[in-house]
């Protein structure tokens, strides 16, 4: 008889009202891909998707079927988990409490039990899994001493003991495909349809990333690069493609197409099977600007990139150790959107060190580059990191966000926590009066590529970024900033 094993993570959209909104969820990615490995190994296993779930409670009647043991597995590929809302956490620690409460074992992995084992393994769980998790979860499971296996962490006499470090997988080709079989795929269809028009599944190419921003915490896979084949990734387009149909996808990696010819190999791959599809990747713009990488790209179906632009300050990209330049980033910009790709922009504020002119030229960066899409943040101290050093002395009273739009700085930064958030607002109002300026000079230059939804916006967004300036220049004034 094979073993019962129920796969969970703490992620509900539901409990991040901004991400809920935006009907943009995708399946839990990496907690998928570890049951398919259990699977694969001979466990019977289960799914308790959180994802559109209106809470910890709904737990229950999977529980009622009695498995062995509850795996809370958060999704590594989702950016949302590295900085764990504290909604998250909470739920996570309700999860453990509802398994341990009818005598079900709970191992946990994430980025956030990862950095902080002692929280939930002092609510109940009996191990948490350090780093990359489908190994150290399959040796644990299997071993006739689970508490000597490499990777975990569990208490002793109430002391936290962590095993030695496990190796991250080199080889991803040897893990078999994500189990697509136990996600509902209609009901993130239905969301996705409603809210924007299309459906959109997520698939990752890679593992790690090699670059060394000094903000950004690499608490699963680490500073390593691997790659999968290109025949294995269009291997599951294939399936996904015949199996759900979707119109687009997610390449969810940190860094897409790094490794050199790799997207070459993958567009090849793919029109040798007859497939085309959409994709959006997220990626640098030195990466970008190498060789034929935005023409193999375009090939391959790329159709949105996410560019980490941070800011338009070349002493804040530099203090971040980003490693890239600001003309890198108009440059980037201007080729993709001359071959057709929407843009968009990741920026943050609130650097150490920060200034007004620093801010200035971040508003110059989107005003000029303009990208189709803007996301906008402030720094956020993440364990593991340089500047979260640099500032956890400051992280007293509160650590973490609730949510992902709380925009809190927590630290000691240049400006107020209400400055940054005036400021976040203010900087959409500004690109989305530049993104309709644009379609009114579009209108006589080449009107059939008039987005007339934003050309009307016009109307609204010139007066109503002229009345978010007037409020956030009397905030100045009033020493708000300070």
């Amino acid at each position: 008889m094979s073993r019962q094993i129920l796969f969970t993570h703490s992620y509900f959209y539901r409990y991040d009202p901004k991400q809920w909104k935006a009907g943009e969820p995708y399946p839990p990615l990496g907690t998928i891909t570890a049951a398919s490995y259990l699977r694969s190994h001979g466990f019977e296993v289960s799914l308790f998707d959180t994802n559109l779930t209106h809470g910890p409670a709904e737990l229950a009647t999977y529980l009622k079927r009695e498995p062995e043991y509850l795996v809370i597995y958060d999704d590594g590929f989702n950016y949302l988990t590295k900085m764990c809302l504290t909604k998250m956490r909470e739920a996570a620690f309700e999860m453990i409490g509802m398994a341990k409460n009818q005598g079900i074992g709970v191992a946990v992995c994430s980025s956030d039990s990862t950095d902080h084992a002692i929280d939930y393994l002092s609510s109940g769980a009996d191990v948490v899994i350090i780093g990359e998790g489908e190994e150290t979860l399959l040796e644990f499971l299997q071993a006739q001493s689970p508490y000597e296996v490499e990777g975990l962490a569990y208490l002793k006499d109430g002391e936290v003991i962590t095993n030695s470090k496990r190796a991250v997988l080199k080889d991803l080709d040897k893990l078999p495909m994500a189990a697509w079989d136990l996600v509902d795929v209609e009901a993130y269809r239905r969301i996705w349809n409603k809210k924007n028009g299309y459906f959109s599944l997520n698939i990752a190419t890679t593992r790690g990333c090699p670059y060394k921003c000094n903000w950004c915490a690499k608490p699963i896979y680490g500073n390593r690069y691997n790659s999968r084949s290109p025949e294995g990734v269009v291997d599951e387009i294939e399936y996904l493609t015949e199996h759900y149909q979707p119109d687009h996808y997610w390449m969810c990696d940190d860094i897409f197409g790094l490794k050199p010819g790799w997207v070459q190999q993958f567009s090849h791959e793919l029109k040798q099977r007859d497939l085309s599809i959409k994709f959006k990747i997220q990626s640098r713009v030195d990466l970008l600007l190498k060789d034929d990488s935005i023409d193999a790209l375009v090939s391959a179906g790329l159709s949105e990139v996410w560019l980490g632009a941070e800011s338009g300050s070349q002493k804040i990209l530099d203090a971040m150790d980003k490693g890239t330049q600001v003309d890198q980033i108009y440059e980037a910009s201007k080729r993709l959107k001359r071959k057709g790709v929407r843009v968009g922009f990741f920026i943050q504020f609130g650097y150490l060190n920060e200034t007004q002119n620093d801010i200035d030229r971040t508003f110059e960066l989107v005003k000029n580059a303009l990208p189709d899409s803007l996301g906008v943040s402030v720094s956020y101290p993440l364990p593991g990191t340089k500047f979260y050093e640099k500032v956890k002395k400051d992280l007293l009273t509160k650590q973490n966000w609730s949510d992902s739009d709380d925009l809190d700085t927590m630290y000691q930064s240049p400006f107020s926590s209400s400055y940054y958030k005036t400021l976040h607002r203010l900087i959409h109002k500004m690109f989305r009066r530049e993104r309709a300026r644009s379609q009114v000079k579009s209108l006589f230059i080449n009107p059939s590529a008039v987005n007339y939804r934003e050309l009307v916006s016009a109307l609204y967004y010139e007066p109503v970024y002229w009345l978010y300036r007037l409020n956030h220049s009397v905030k100045q004034r009033k020493g708000k900033i300070a």
